[in-house]
């Protein structure tokens, strides 16, 4: 009698506790459940706007019918090499039609609801249209859209179509869609918690995968040419100078190889910046990318293996003093000015790399060979027509954005970025991105007579890392997006 009580009685606790347990779990799978989704207009390629800013049947921009890459991850820098498509025909985006539209006086009123939905003035419209660059899209893309209603920019998220023609600004942040001049901001939403709403108008399209859209964050410096795909002829690459609309453009051979440089102990802003130097794409294993000052541990495919314009590395890092000013913070708040010196709303990210950690040198150097977390890139990922070209292009040559800040130089363990330029079909050499294994001085007591090299010698920093656009100088004839 007495055991069958004590049974009951513990039957009891353990039941009261696994209910306990229970609710607890529900509760937090509730709330999980309950978190917003970001309702998105689905925005077809060819489909007229309802509420334009210009009248579409003026052909101030035309859409093209562009298959949809693979994206690695949701988020994607704007200078990424092949993030963007263009094509040899011309005027795919007239922009001196749209900025004589804006600044015709009988406009003013749509001119100041344009300029305000972009954060700048009216007097501000003509340079910044000057400095924007017309790309076609390459992926379905995320972006916060406007419509022109009762003389204000009524704002909503929306999904661009893979092919839409749109301007892009000086960090590759798209910033209007051409063929309705309506204006364009990064999108600010969770990319994983969306719902898509398609209409009779813009119904589901073939080819769509909502796990392969992509949002667009800002390159953290302006950069001074994209790195295009022409989307009809996939191995011609396209260099197209920002602010221009094709008639400055040169060809490369998107299919050249080129080689993954040695990253361990370059902070994830360097290691960005190198690849994209080389004309290759970033990739993360993560809800968004990394800050800019995480330190790499290793790349996948390892240093010295040859990829395509275009094609992934897979980066592990490490740690990251400043995580919530990430430029890849998921929740979507890095979206920069669009360069006029004015303020976005939202939370801007670092435009020069933060200086690398003066932690111990010791931890910079992992084995190259180690695999990035979840490697769906690398040598499998991105080969042949599965290459994920979402990469814009390479950094122009501009000024050594790349490098970090004169006032806190990185440790000497941290290697420079690349100064090889991505049309280069050989690898760097193997020791061009590792730090020196000498830079530590020998005991005091020993006569220092090393010739052990100074540690800023181990890759030349002379040349401006931003000249690794992958043109090999051949000329395109007025080229556009």
């Amino acid at each position: 009698m007495t055991l069958r009580v004590f049974v009951h009685r513990a039957g009891k606790s353990a039941i009261r506790r696994i209910a306990v347990l229970l609710v607890f779990v529900l509760m937090l799978s509730g709330c999980d459940r309950d978190a917003p989704l970001f309702v998105v207009r689905a925005v077809a390629s060819g489909v007229p706007s309802l509420a334009p800013f210009f009248d579409e049947s003026q052909g101030l921009g035309r859409d093209q019918q562009v298959r949809a890459q693979t994206a690695h991850g949701g988020l994607q820098r704007g200078d990424t090499p092949g993030l963007y498509g263009g094509s040899k025909q011309p005027t795919i985006c007239d922009v001196v039609r749209l900025k004589e539209f804006l600044t015709d006086s009988a406009n003013e009123p749509k001119a100041q609801a344009w300029a305000a939905a972009l954060s700048i003035t009216t007097a501000e419209i003509p340079d910044y249209l000057d400095r924007l660059t017309p790309v076609l899209l390459r992926h379905d893309t995320l972006v916060k859209n406007h419509d022109y209603k009762k003389g204000k920019a009524v704002p909503f998220d929306a999904l661009l179509q893979t092919g839409i023609a749109i301007l892009v600004d000086a960090e590759g942040l798209p910033a209007v869609k051409c063929s309705c001049g309506n204006p364009l901001r990064p999108f600010e939403g969770d990319t994983t918690r969306i719902k898509v709403e398609f209409d009779e108008r813009n119904e589901e399209w073939k080819g769509y995968e909502k796990a392969s859209v992509v949002a667009v964050r800002p390159a953290g410096r302006e950069v001074e040419r994209l790195a295009l795909v022409d989307v009809h002829e996939p191995d011609r690459g396209i260099n197209r100078p920002v602010g221009t609309t094709g008639e400055d453009d040169t060809a490369f051979d998107a299919r050249e190889r080129r080689s993954v440089p040695n990253l361990a102990g370059t902070t994830f802003g360097q290691a960005s910046r190198q690849l994209a130097g080389r004309g290759l794409a970033v990739a993360f294993d993560g809800a968004g990318l990394p800050p800019d000052d995480a330190r790499v541990t290793a790349s996948d495919p390892p240093a010295g293996t040859e990829l395509r314009f275009g094609e992934y590395v897979m980066l592990s890092v490490a740690g990251g003093s400043t995580p919530g000013d990430s430029s890849g913070d998921s929740s979507g708040g890095t979206s920069t000015p669009p360069g006029s010196g004015t303020s976005q709303p939202t939370q801007d990210p670092p435009t020069s790399t933060p200086s690398p950690s003066t932690s111990s040198p010791s931890t910079s150097t992992p084995p190259p060979s180690s695999p990035g977390p979840g490697s769906s890139s690398g040598s499998t990922g991105g080969t042949g027509t599965t290459s994920p070209g979402l990469t814009s292009g390479p950094p122009s040559p501009g000024p050594p954005s790349s490098a970090p800040p004169s006032s806190n130089p990185p440790p000497s363990s941290t290697p420079p970025p690349s100064t090889k330029d991505p049309t280069s079909s050989s690898p760097p050499p193997p020791v061009t991105g590792s730090p020196p294994q000498t830079t530590s001085s020998p005991p005091t007591s020993a006569p220092v007579t090393s010739s052990a090299p100074p540690p800023e010698t181990s890759a030349p920093a002379a040349t401006d890392p931003a000249t690794g656009a992958p043109s090999t100088g051949e000329r395109a004839s007025r080229t556009d997006a």
